[in-house]
């Protein structure tokens, strides 16, 4: 069930039933993201808590990834959708996007994608093909980890990531 029906089905259902809820879109991706992250983190030689991360997409993913990545323990989230970074100079947010914004961005990095990537550890793509470009990549930290999950293509080729300078790279395709 896409968002933003998704939020609104998954909070009747915990305040209906005496069991754990589980959206697989959201909490299934938010829980390999962390792993990986954890793991990619190890490779590149930086701590987890440490890192500067963005997330392509505000959808039932992003939210429920970034969300999760801050219970972990890395402050610096940053969410971009399609009209730029969640931030606290857009009238536009509401519900989860607006909830969002709570806990990620605290240096209120306003902007595009662009403005989010400068200097960032990882940037993790759930959103669409082709939404992150080369260049993009080569804004981001030394070392940089980049999770491109839109599946069946990713935002980024991982060839093109490698070549923008990425040093640990993942994909959602099969």
């Amino acid at each position: 069930i896409a968002a933003p029906n998704c939020f609104d089905i998954e909070k009747r259902l915990i305040e209906a039933l005496d069991m754990p809820v589980m959206h697989d879109d959201q909490h299934g991706t938010a829980i390999v993201v962390l792993a990986g992250l954890m793991n990619a983190a190890k490779v590149v030689g930086k701590e987890l808590s440490a890192l500067n991360v963005v997330i392509i997409g505000a959808g039932a993913a992003g939210a429920a990834t970034a969300k999760l990545l801050v219970l972990a323990g890395i402050s610096d989230v940053i969410v971009v959708d399609s009209k730029g970074i969640l931030a606290k100079n857009r009238t536009d947010l509401t519900g989860v996007k607006a909830e969002l914004l709570q806990s990620t961005n605290p240096r209120n990095v306003e902007g595009v994608l662009e403005d989010a990537l400068v200097g960032a550890d990882a940037v993790i793509g759930l959103s669409g093909a082709g939404r992150l470009k080369k260049e993009s990549v080569e804004l981001m930290a030394k070392g940089a980890i980049v999770f491109a999950l839109a599946n069946p293509t990713p935002e980024i080729m991982p060839e093109e990531a490698r070549e923008a300078g990425a040093m640990v790279i993942a994909t959602g395709r099969s």
